[in-house]
């Protein structure tokens, strides 16, 4: 397996991988197109944030086909006891297709991202997590994180 990063030259293939997400994630019919207006958000949000390498997205590689992917959003908060750095990361679109599962590609995949997370000097990595995802992020290591509300 190969885990490659992508950039803006590979914006093309993000989309397409992100619009896979989108149906995992939110159970959408298949054959069903996301809106394309949204669509078109996703394609300014990679313009936008790999430019500035504000997100990395990675996609893995079996016998040279796409068999999964994932993405990390980096980004800074104030600094605080519990992440002295301000440096947050955002774990994201880990995604591993139907036929691939079960094969470590998700966690070679999380934990790629974790490591360019550790590089930019990330003190707090977190995700949502669906209930199929949780015991991949458990068994590496990520927890509850007490005291969020969602508006």
């Amino acid at each position: 397996m190969e885990i490659r990063k992508l950039g803006i030259s590979d914006i093309d293939a993000l989309m397409e991988w992100r619009e896979r997400v989108l149906h995992e994630v939110f159970e959408l019919p298949e054959g069903m197109p996301v809106d394309p207006a949204l669509m078109e958000q996703n394609r300014r949000f990679y313009q936008e944030h790999l430019a500035n390498n504000t997100h990395i997205p990675v996609i893995a590689f079996s016998d040279g086909k796409g068999v999964g992917c994932g993405s990390i959003c980096l980004y800074d908060e104030m600094p605080s006891p519990d992440n002295p750095t301000g440096k947050c990361a955002y774990l994201m679109n880990v995604y591993t297709t139907p036929q691939a599962r079960g094969r470590g590609i998700g966690k070679a995949v999380v934990e790629e991202l974790v490591s360019y997370a550790r590089e930019y000097g990330a003190g707090k990595i977190y995700l949502e997590t669906t209930e199929a995802g949780r015991p991949l992020y458990e068994h590496i290591g990520f927890g509850p994180m007490e005291g969020y509300l969602k508006l």
